[in-house]
């Protein structure tokens, strides 16, 4: 398999991790609006959805491609999380780093190097 298949794959399946982070965070709005539930656990609940969204994503291409699941799965989570970021800050207008932006990246590319790891290996 080439290089732009490869591509090609990672795109359609980063496709599917915000596909999915958009379906679990609208749960979560839910679940937040209608219970009593704190807002204080929004922020890691922000980022294990994310981070389990890329997981998921970077198994799927990984069982695709076939090799480097590390590599390729660690591109996809750095990726969403770019997409993430600038999608963010163009909707509030604030391009800012702080310590949350910095979990939230690394959160990708560790769950995207976990979901690739597993997905080259898991028959």
């Amino acid at each position: 398999m080439g290089n732009i298949d490869n591509y090609k794959i990672l795109g359609k399946d980063l496709a599917v991790s915000i596909g999915l982070s958009l379906i679990l965070l609208l749960i979560l709005s839910m679940v937040l609006s209608l219970t009593n539930v704190s807002e204080g656990i929004m922020g890691i609940s922000i980022i294990f959805i994310s981070s389990f969204s890329v997981l998921v994503g970077a198994f799927l291409a990984s069982k695709k491609i076939k090799e480097k699941g590390i590599v390729f799965g660690s591109i996809l989570g750095l990726t969403y999380m770019l997409v993430l970021y600038l999608t963010s800050g163009i909707l509030n207008g604030n391009f800012g780093v702080t310590l949350n932006v910095l979990y939230m990246f690394i959160g990708g590319i560790i769950g995207g190097a976990i979901g690739g790891i597993l997905g080259v290996n898991l028959k």
